[in-house]
C-alpha cells in the first residue's frame, strides 16, 4: 500500500499501536494481523437468586483507587427488556482476577438486603456507571450512570460513592435513539467533553435515527451512534459512527468503546456482533448467534475495521453458539505492567451463565506481521522527536527484525540502514533498537524520517520514539 503524507506525522513520544494503517506507507509481503485475546478463568458465575438466565451482560469495569470495580446486569423475573425483575449488581477486586460481591444492604429482595444490588427495576436493564474524570466535577457527582430505552430516552444518574445512585434530572439527557442495549458515557480528555456511544437502528439505505416516536425506531440493523456534551447537560445531535465504504453493515449489538490505556489518543471498540437469523443449537429455543470484533479510531467518530474477522470466536463450547454470548464489558484493566484484562459473558441464557476474564499483552491487539520468507513495511514521514526507537515485538526462534532510518533524501541514512541495525529477536514489550551497538537517534532530532522494517517470522505490535 502507498499513501504519501505532505506533512510529517507528529507522534512525539506516544505509543503507536499497529491497529490501523495510520503510520504505514508501504507494505511488501507483510500485513496487519489480528491478535485474539487469551481466555482465562471464570471470575463470576451467575449463581445468586437475583442472577438468572439473562445475567452477566452490559458490564462495566474500571479502576477506582486501589480497587477494580465491576457493574453487571442481574435478572430474576424477566419477561421483557422493561421487566421489573432486573438489577444492576456490583463486584470488586484487588487484582482483577478474584472478585467479591459485597453485601450492600441498599435494596431488599426476597425478604433480605444481603445482596450486591445498586439499582433495581426496569431501569437496571442497561444501567452503565462510570467515574467522571472531568476536572472540577463535584464530589457528589463523582460517579455517573446512564440507562434507558426508547421512546422515553436515555436517563442519567449520579452518586457520591458509586453505590447509592439518584436521578440526575427528571428528563432524559438524550432522546434520539433506540437505547435498547449497552449505552456508554465517559469524560474524554482528548476532546475536553463527555462522549456518549449509544444504540440506534440503521437502515440499509440510510441511517435511521429519527425521533423515538417513529414506529421504525427498532427496525433495521443494530448500530452505534455518538454525541458529545461539554457539561453533561446539553448534548449534540447523535450521529452514526462513520466507517470506510467497503465495510459491511453488520449488527453491532454493543460497542464497548474506550480510549486505550497508555495510548489514549487511540480509541478501541469491541462490538458484540449479532447474527439474528442463525440457529445452531436446536435445544436452545432462542434464535441468533454472536461473537465480537475489534475496531479503532483516531477521533472517536470515524472507525477503521481492517479486521472483519472475529476478535473472539464462540469456539468448541456449544453453549456459546447461542444468542448474545461473548459480549465484551466496557473497560480495559491494567492488571499488571505487562497485561490488559477484559471481561466477556459466556453461556448467555443458559442456567450456568458467567463472566470470564480474557487477557491481551500490553498494546498487543494487532501487529504488522512478516512471514518466514520475510517482508518489509515502511512508515509515512515522521517528525522525529526522541533519541531512541522502542518496539513492542515478538519473533520466532529463527525470526528477526531490522530497522532502517530513511532520511529526507529518500535513502537510508549512513550508519542507520537495515544492514547496520543489530538484529532483534525475542519477545519484548519495549525493546530498544540499536545500530552498531548504539540506539542514539539524536542526529535526526527535529527532522523528518521514515522507518523501514524488515521482518522475518516476526510481529511488530507498537512503537515509541522516546528518550
Amino acid at each position: 500500500m502507498s499513501s504519501r503524507s505532505k506533512e510529517p506525522l507528529k507522534i512525539g513520544n506516544r505509543v503507536e499501536m499497529f491497529v490501523d494503517d495510520y503510520l504505514i506507507d508501504r507494505m511488501e509481503k507483510t500485513y496487519l494481523k489480528l491478535n485474539p485475546p487469551e481466555r482465562k478463568e471464570i471470575v463470576l458465575s451467575m449463581e445468586r437468586p437475583w442472577e438468572g438466565l439473562g445475567s452477566g451482560v452490559y458490564s462495566c469495569v474500571f479502576k477506582d483507587g486501589d480497587k477494580f470495580k465491576m457493574y453487571y446486569r442481574g435478572t430474576f423475573d424477566i419477561s421483557s427488556d422493561k421487566s421489573q425483575g432486573q438489577s444492576c449488581c456490583y463486584a470488586e477486586s484487588t487484582d482483577g482476577i478474584h472478585w467479591e460481591r459485597p453485601d450492600l444492604g441498599i435494596y431488599e429482595l426476597h425478604g433480605s438486603t444481603r445482596n450486591n444490588i445498586v439499582m433495581l427495576g426496569s431501569i437496571a436493564h442497561n444501567f452503565s456507571p462510570f467515574i467522571d474524570e472531568r476536572p472540577g466535577c463535584p464530589p457528589e457527582e463523582k460517579y455517573k450512570a446512564v440507562a434507558g430505552y426508547a421512546p422515553e430516552g436515555l436517563f442519567a444518574f449520579v452518586s457520591e460513592d458509586g453505590l447509592h445512585f439518584k436521578p440526575y434530572r427528571e428528563e432524559p439527557i438524550i432522546k434520539k435513539g433506540a437505547f435498547d442495549s449497552h449505552n456508554l458515557v465517559f469524560w474524554d480528555p482528548n476532546k475536553d467533553c463527555y462522549v456518549c456511544y449509544s444504540r440506534y437502528f440503521a437502515s440499509t439505505q440510510s441511517a435511521n435515527i429519527d425521533a423515538p416516536e417513529d414506529s421504525a425506531i427498532f427496525l433495521g440493523v443494530r448500530a452505534v451512534q455518538n454525541c458529545t456534551s461539554p457539561d453533561f447537560e446539553n448534548w449534540t445531535e447523535p450521529q452514526p459512527n462513520v466507517y470506510d465504504r467497503d465495510v459491511p453493515l453488520e449488527h453491532f449489538y454493543t460497542n464497548a468503546s474506550i480510549p486505550c490505556p497508555g495510548t489514549e489518543h487511540i480509541y478501541l471498540s469491541f462490538p458484540m456482533r449479532f447474527m439474528p437469523e442463525r440457529h445452531k443449537v436446536p435445544e436452545h429455543v432462542k434464535v441468533g448467534v454472536s461473537d465480537n470484533v475489534i475496531m479503532s479510531s483516531r477521533d472517536g467518530v470515524r472507525w477503521k475495521r481492517p479486521f472483519l474477522e472475529a476478535w473472539m470466536r464462540p469456539g468448541l463450547d456449544r453453549r456459546n453458539w447461542t444468542q448474545r454470548s461473548l459480549m465484551p464489558a466496557w473497560g480495559i484493566l491494567e492488571t499488571s505492567p505487562e497485561e490488559f484484562s477484559m471481561y466477556v459473558n459466556e453461556h448467555q441464557q443458559w442456567d450456568d451463565c458467567y463472566i470470564r476474564r480474557v487477557t491481551v499483552p500490553r498494546h498487543r491487539f494487532a501487529s504488522v506481521h512478516g512471514g518466514y520468507r520475510g517482508g518489509v513495511f515502511t512508515t509515512k514521514p515522521i517528525l522525529l522527536e526522541g533519541n531512541s526507537l522502542y518496539l513492542n515485538y515478538a519473533t520466532s526462534a529463527p525470526g528477526s527484525i531490522r530497522v532502517g532510518v530513511i532520511d529526507e533524501t529518500g535513502w537510508p541514512a549512513s550508519y542507520f540502514s537495515p544492514e547496520d541495525c543489530d538484529v532483534m529477536f525475542g519477545d519484548e514489550l519495549e525493546g530498544r533498537v540499536t545500530w552498531r551497538g548504539s540506539s542514539d537517534l539524536s542526529r535526526f532530532a527535529g527532522k523528518t524520517v521514515r522507518l523501514k522494517f524488515e521482518l522475518k517470522d516476526a510481529d511488530v505490535y507498537a512503537l515509541r520514539i522516546g528518550d
